[in-house]
């Protein structure tokens, strides 16, 4: 049986490349027959093996429309060419170790990793999450319905999945970590040290900065020359050799 593993890709912030990145580390990572399903705004310059969809349809406020709020659209009845349970990765992830027991773990539920800033709050991080094509359609349907009182009382997309679902299960925690939370020394070994790949990951996600490429190379691209002081990362040989 085929598994499938979708991404989204909007805007200018990540381009083709990191879908067909990501595209390539599935097929690495998976040994049972697994399709990569992308929904975009702009298909130019994705690779021939990824199946491509227009982004499913969402009612947002302009200023919310290109945040992870439009991941929410994933949860309406029906997603064209897709059923079934199906894993969501984000384009920044870098896959390594086998996808194959993510479609594995708790069919039928919401999986999802753990959100490491907040890990006993009951709060999920979507940068790695699975569920089942129109099994929890009241989110969508409240987002498209209560949008404005969505918005008001909670502060993104993920803590409100957290909260409206009720079955949801996180995956083994060795699985899926954050390459900042988890990995990256803490000051100042982070100035010394390469962050670390412990055995078992499957999954390493890099929400914010640095994206993989910036990690790879040790560069972390700053806001304020102040941040100079402790924001810093060694080049990660580890990055180049998964996200390929």
């Amino acid at each position: 049986m085929t598994q499938t593993v979708i991404c989204m890709k909007w805007g200018t912030r990540y381009g083709p490349d990191y879908v067909n990145r990501l595209y390539s580390m599935v097929q690495r990572h998976t040994k049972r027959p697994t399709r990569l399903v992308c929904y975009t705004d702009d298909p130019t310059g994705i690779a021939k093996g990824v199946e491509t969809f227009p982004l499913p349809y969402i009612e947002l406020p302009p200023e919310k429309t290109w945040l992870p709020w439009r991941k929410l659209s994933l949860w309406q009845k029906d997603l064209e060419g897709v059923t079934g349970d199906v894993l969501f990765l984000d384009l920044d992830v870098v896959v390594t170790g086998s996808l194959d027991e993510f479609f594995d773990y708790e069919p039928g539920h919401f999986c999802v990793a753990r959100n490491w800033t907040q890990p006993n709050a009951g709060i999920g991080n979507t940068s790695i999450f699975r569920f089942p094509v129109g099994g929890h359609t009241y989110i969508y349907d409240r987002i498209m319905n209560e949008c404005e009182r969505v918005l008001q009382t909670h502060r993104n997309e993920q803590i409100f999945i957290s909260r409206e679902i009720t079955d949801m299960k996180y995956w083994p925690d060795a699985w899926c970590l954050s390459f900042k939370r988890s990995l990256l020394p803490s000051w100042p070994l982070n100035f010394f040290m390469v962050p670390p790949l412990p055995e078992g990951t499957k999954v390493v996600a890099f929400p914010g900065k640095p994206d993989p490429d910036e990690a790879m190379e040790g560069r972390w691209p700053l806001k304020h020359w102040y941040q100079a002081f402790y924001k810093h990362v060694r080049p990660t040989p580890w990055v180049a050799e998964h996200w390929r």
